[in-house]
Order: C-alpha cells, then structure tokens, then sequence
C-alpha cells in the first residue's frame, strides 16, 4: 500500500503538519513534514499482511495504522504524542474517532525515559559526531602492520622503519610466539627465501600476525610487539567513519563547517528541544509542542552556543528531569487497559 492508497480508499483518520512547522522552529529553508494515522481496511487486518506503518520515499510523509499508533502511545514514544498534542492550527484532517484517543490519557512518567532517553542517545551521537569532524580519517586504510613495533635497546620503533631501516621485506619475515607475553613475537629473516616464512602478514588486510616454523639456531633479528586490539578499534572507526561520510547531509555538513563548532547543530537544537520537552511534562503534567524559545533554539541551530556548554545544558535539564519524576503526579505509565478498549471500539465501529 502508498499514501495515494489510502487517500483514494479515504483510510485516513488523523492528518497534521508536523516538525519544525509545528513546533514553531521553521526558517524559510523549511520542509513541510506530514504525519497521519490510518486504518487498515477489514480484509487485510484480518489476513496475513499487517503493515504498520507507510511512508514516502524521503520520510516527511509518514503514517501509522491506528493499532501500531495506539501501541506507541502507551509506550510515550516522542514523535506520536507529539503528533497527538498538534495544534489546531496544523491538523489538516481529523476524523471524528480520533476524539476518542485524548493526550491526557497517555503523559505518563514512561516521558522521562521515553523522551530523555532518546535525547541522551543523541547527545551520544553529537559525541561520535564531534570525534569524527575533529579527527578526520585519511582515505587509504592502514594495516595491521601500522600496528606493530620492534624493539630497539630501551625503545620501540614502527616495524615499517625497521624493515626499511635494515633493508628487510615484511614477506620474508618469520614470527615465533613469545610464551607468557601477549602480543610478542620474536622475529627472523629468510635472506634467500627458502625457509618457507610466512611474512609478518600474509595479505594487507589480514587481522592478525603470522607465525613460521623456524629452523633452530636461526639468527634472531629482533622482538616484535603487535597491539592487536588497537588495530580492531582502528578498523571499527575507519569503516563507521567512511560509512558516515557516505551518507552525511551535505548541507547540514556545510552548516556544521561554517559555523566551525564541529557538532551537528540542528542534531543538538532537537536534542534540547526533547530535554526541555520533558521537563514540560513532568513538570507541569501537559504538552505543549509549540516552543517558547523559538530564538534560544534557532541560535543553537545556528551553531552560535559552545559544544560543551551544550552538553552542560543538557546536563541541567537531565537533573531538572530526575526531579520532577520524584514530584510529578503523572501516572507511572498509561492505562493500557483502557487504550487497547478504545482501540477495539474504533475498529468496531471502522468495521461495522
């Protein structure tokens, strides 16, 4: 099924304007960002193929069938009560069922991890985000031999310089095991070629160091120390890097440059958009979508506030969020019983 789908069978029950517009953050550059809910028609509930959800091909088209929107009601799931508590203003169409589900029913304590929590997932991202800005990785992948080094008297020097520094190939190297001494090698050189070493690695992407059969009394040409585990993380920030550099916005990216704070500044105006929209609920038991501090969050979108004041803010409002948890009269969590009965008696009546 398309979203033309459930115009032209009239399935929808719930229309809005959602997003920036809604919550009074839209800037002429703007996308219009719709949200619904609608019902699935008889025969396809009641057969095989469920679909909880349809959308368009960019995602500012998104609409939920009636049961996964209640489901995520009772889970206080953000973007639903957020398209519950639309304004007037912005429902484009609403079904005369839909009075039945009142947001006053679903704020529950559940907001507190709900709504901070996704937050707090966010400022994890904004952290991974601000290490990838501020230590981009180069293109050409290092190996594991970038991860090795040779000790030298009292010091250690990359195995690339020895190797250079001797006039010696990696291939023609042999490693024996060190007992007792995690990542030590000792490490021989087949000067001829006919020992059958297997080299130090035996292709550029190989995760671990070989090991040879060495001939005895071979003349040892030194120790060898391999951190092992620093070339795994190594590989793990290489391929999320370069897969985040695939798929960035390169116009967010642009902004994030200009402004030169290195953090994802419209990522960051939301993540504190959410925080102080739990603190509103807890403290105050509503929700209210439409900010109150349309400048205070533009300016952080514009990259105008610190990285770490940022992060002290939302440092603030998390403590402000624990508090007014203790002290809320909000239920712990939405009459699930009475949802699901409300659900049942529009899908009744829907069906009749």
């Amino acid at each position: 099924m398309t979203i033309l789908d459930l115009k032209s069978q009239k399935l929808i029950l719930f229309e809005v304007i959602s997003g920036s517009r809604s919550f009074g953050l839209n800037t002429p550059t703007s996308d219009t960002d719709i949200k619904g809910v609608y019902y699935l028609p008889k025969d396809k509930f009641f057969g095989l193929t469920y679909i909880p959800q349809i959308s368009n091909e960019t995602n500012d088209e998104v609409y939920y069938e009636i049961g996964r929107f209640v489901e995520l009601l009772i889970k206080n799931n953000p973007n639903i009560l957020e398209i519950l508590a639309s304004p007037e203003d912005y429902i484009l169409y609403k079904h005369p069922l839909m009075e039945q589900l009142k947001l006053e029913d679903f704020l529950s304590k559940l907001c507190k991890d709900s709504f901070a929590g996704y937050a707090v997932t966010q400022i994890k991202k904004a952290r991974g985000l601000n290490k990838k800005i501020v230590n981009p990785m180069a293109k050409e992948k290092k190996s594991l031999l970038d991860f090795c080094c040779v000790l030298k008297g009292y010091e250690t020097v990359s195995v690339n310089s020895f190797l250079a520094e001797n006039n010696l190939n990696q291939e023609q190297c042999g490693l024996v095991n060190l007992s007792n001494s995690k990542g030590m090698f000792a490490m021989f050189y087949d000067e001829d070629k006919s020992l059958g070493y297997k080299g130090i690695i035996q292709k550029e992407s190989s995760n671990e160091v070989s090991v040879s059969s060495i001939p005895k009394n071979e003349k040892l040409v030194g120790y060898l120390s391999c951190n092992q585990e620093g070339y795994s993380k190594y590989c793990k920030e290489y391929t999320e890097y370069w897969a985040w550099i695939e798929k960035r916005n390169e116009d967010r990216y642009n902004t994030n440059q200009q402004h030169g704070k290195n953090y994802d500044s419209k990522n960051m105006m939301h993540t504190i958009r959410l925080l102080q929209t739990a603190e509103q609920i807890l403290s105050t038991g509503k929700l209210n979508i439409k900010v109150s501090n349309r400048d205070e969050l533009l300016d952080i979108k514009a990259g105008n506030k610190e990285y770490d004041d940022l992060l002290e803010m939302a440092d603030q409002l998390i403590a402000s969020i624990e508090s007014h948890y203790v002290t809320s009269n909000l239920p712990e969590k939405p009459d699930e019983e009475k949802a699901i009965q409300i659900l049942i008696t529009i899908r009744e009546t829907l069906y009749q």
